[in-house]
C-alpha cells in the first residue's frame, strides 16, 4: 500500500466520518459521486425494506409474507425517498422540478436522474470537506482544539497556553504564573535535551550505541511535566523519557551506557525517585499503580506519575492499572504522550475515541493538553499531581504531540507516513514556539540565546567524550546466567562464538605482518 493512500485514509478517519466512504471522499470526488448515487437509490431501498419488514412483523405476519411485502413496499418507496433526497441536496429551484419529475415517473426516471445528480453533488461536497480533516490530522487548530479522532467524534477540547505562533493565551481551568527566569529555564531544558538526543542519535549511527529512541518533537511534553513534579514524587518512565530524566537530575551519560550495553541503567532509582527505563511496553504503568497504592497506605504526601505512549494504551497492563488505581483511589497520574504513531500504526488504530476520554470508563478524569506547549503541560501536570496528593485519586493526561523522528534508530518512518505530515508539525515546534514568546514578550535577549547555544555545544562535546571513555560491552556476557547450572548447548554456542571473534584478531595480525 502506498504512502499516499495511507495518508488519505488516515485523514478521512481523523475527520470523524470514518469508513470506506470517508476514504473515497478523501481521494477524489468521483468515487464520492458513486457513493452519492448509491445513497440516492440503494439506501432508500434498504430503508424501505427495513420499514416494511418492521411493519410486517408488528402485524404478526409470517417471515416469508413479511419479506414479500417488504420487497413490494421497497420498490414503491425507493423512488419517493430518492426524490426527497435529491430535493434536499439540489438547489431550491431545480429541486422542485426534479421532485415533480421523480413523482411522475418513479420507476424509470426518478431514481436514476434524481439519485445520480444528488449523489454527484453530495459526493463533490464530501470530497471538498475531506480536505479539511487532513489539516486537522497534523494538529492545525485553535487554542481549544487541535486534531481529531475517528469514530465520528468532534474535535475535543485542548488545553493550550501558548499558540504555535508564540502568543500567550489563557485557559479557564489551567494556568501558570511564571517569572522570566523560570520560562528561560524551560527553554534551556528543552534546548539541552534536544542537543543530547541529537548527539545520541549520531553516536548510534557511528556504531557507539546499539539502539536509540529519539524524543525529537516531544521536549515540551517531557520538560513541562517533569518540572511540575516535586522531589518526593516518583517517576516511572518508558525508554524515551530523556527530558524527564534531565529534570530528575539523572546524568545523561547513564542513559547512553544502557543503550551501549555496558550497564542496566546505571543510576539508583531511589536517589532521584526516577525508576529505571522500562523496555516492556506498558508494564511500568501497572508498577506505578502498585507503588502509588503503597504510597497511599504509608500516608505519604507525594504523587506518582507513569509515562507511556499511545501504542501502550492498547496493552492489558494499562487497562489493569486504570482499574486498580480507580478502585483504590491511588495517587497516580497517567501521562500518555500521544505522538500519533505506535511505530507504524496511527493512533486511530489504537482507539476509536480520543485517548483521554478512556478515563471516563474507569471513573476518573482525563484531559488532553497541547503536547508541544511546555507551559500547558506544566500547568496540567501540576494540577494533576496536586489533585493526587490531595487524595482525589488518579487522572489521565493525553499530551497531543508528534514524533518528528523515527520510532527508534532501527525504524524508517518514510515507509508509512507522508513528509507533509512532519512538515506541518514542524511549524508547531515546541522550542521555536517558546523562543518566539520570549522574544516578543521581551523576556530574553540575544545574549541569553547565545549563552544557551554555547552550553548546548558544550553538552554535545561532553556526551561524545563520555561515550569514548566507556568500555566496550562484554561480547561473551550474552551466554552468562542463561541457565543456573550451565547447559551443553549454551557451552557449545559459547565456544563457537569465541572462535568466530578470534578469527577477526587473526585477520588483523596477518594484515599488520604484510
Amino acid at each position: 500500500m502506498t504512502v499516499e493512500s495511507t495518508a488519505a485514509r488516515s485523514a478521512a478517519r481523523r475527520s470523524g466520518t470514518g469508513g470506506k466512504r470517508a476514504t473515497q471522499a478523501a481521494t477524489g470526488s468521483g468515487k464520492a459521486a458513486e457513493n452519492g448515487e448509491a445513497s440516492g437509490s440503494g439506501t432508500a431501498a434498504r430503508n424501505g425494506t427495513a420499514a416494511a419488514d418492521g411493519t410486517a412483523k408488528a402485524a404478526g405476519k409470517p417471515r416469508k409474507t413479511a419479506a414479500k411485502s417488504a420487497r413490494k413496499t421497497a420498490a414503491g418507496t425507493a423512488a419517493g425517498t430518492a426524490a426527497k433526497t435529491a430535493a434536499k441536496a439540489a438547489p431550491k429551484t431545480p429541486a422542485k422540478a426534479t421532485a415533480k419529475s421523480a413523482a411522475k415517473s418513479p420507476a424509470k426516471s426518478g431514481t436514476k436522474t434524481a439519485g445520480s445528480k444528488a449523489g454527484a453533488k453530495a459526493g463533490a461536497k464530501t470530497g471538498a470537506k475531506a480536505k479539511t480533516p487532513a489539516k486537522a490530522r497534523t494538529g492545525t487548530g485553535t487554542a481549544s482544539g487541535v486534531g481529531g479522532s475517528g469514530g465520528g467524534q468532534s474535535e475535543p477540547e485542548l488545553v493550550q497556553l501558548l499558540t504555535p505562533e508564540g502568543e500567550r493565551v489563557t485557559h479557564p481551568e489551567y494556568d501558570v504564573d511564571l517569572s522570566a527566569e523560570e520560562i528561560q529555564g524551560l527553554y534551556r531544558d528543552m534546548v539541552l535535551t534536544r542537543r543530547f538526543d541529537a548527539e545520541a542519535t549520531a553516536l548510534q549511527r557511528q556504531g557507539e550505541l546499539g539502539l536509540w529512541a529519539s524524543l525529537l518533537g516531544q521536549e515540551a511534553a517531557q520538560i513541562g511535566s517533569g518540572r511540575a513534579l516535586r522531589a518526593d514524587d516518583y517517576v516511572f518512565p518508558t525508554y524515551r523519557e530523556h527530558g524527564v530524566a534531565w529534570c530528575r537530575d539523572v546524568d545523561p551519560t547513564m542513559l547512553l551506557g544502557m543503550f551501549r550495553g555496558v550497564n542496566n541503567g546505571g543510576w539508583d532509582p531511589n536517589s532521584n525517585n526516577f525508576h529505571l527505563y522500562t523496555i516492556v511496553i506498558g508494564s511500568q504503568v501497572l508498577h506505578a499503580t502498585g507503588y502509588a497504592m503503597g504510597v497511599a497506605k504509608d500516608g505519604a504526601d507525594s504523587a506518582v506519575i507513569a509515562y507511556f505512549g499511545d501504542g501502550a494504551s492498547s496493552q492489558g497492563d494499562v487497562a489493569e492499572a486504570f482499574t486498580f488505581s480507580a478502585v483504590y483511589n491511588a495517587p497516580v497520574v497517567f501521562f500518555c504522550q500521544n505522538n500519533q504513531w505506535a511505530i507504524s500504526e496511527p493512533t486511530e488504530r489504537q482507539s476509536r475515541v480520543p485517548i483521554y476520554q478512556r478515563a471516563q470508563g474507569f471513573g476518573f478524569p482525563g484531559v488532553r493538553v497541547d503536547g508541544n506547549d511546555v507551559l500547558a503541560c506544566l500547568a496540567v501536570t501540576k494540577a494533576a499531581v496536586e489533585r493526587a496528593r490531595g487524595g482525589e485519586g488518579p487522572m489521565l493526561i493525553e499530551a497531543f504531540t508528534y514524533r518528528m523522528g523515527a520510532h527508534t534508530t532501527s525504524d524508517d518512518p518514510t515507509r508509512y507516513r507522508a513528509d507533509e505530515e512532519r512538515v506541518a508539525w514542524e511549524a508547531k515546534d515546541p522550542i521555536q514556539r517558546l523562543r518566539v514568546h520570549l522574544e516578543n514578550a521581551g523576556l530574553a535577549d540575544d545574549a541569553f540565546f547565545a549563552r544557551i547555544d554555547e552550553e548546548s555545544e558544550a553538552m554535545g562535546q561532553h556526551v561524545r567524550e563520555a561515550i569514548r571513555t566507556m568500555p566496550d560491552p562484554d561480547t561473551m556476557a550474552i551466554f552468562e546466567n542463561v541457565y543456573a547450572d550451565g547447559h551443553a548447548l549454551v557451552d557449545e554456542e559459547r565456544a563457537q562464538f569465541a572462535t568466530y571473534l578470534a578469527s577477526f584478531a587473526d585477520s588483523d595480525s596477518r594484515e599488520e605482518g604484510r
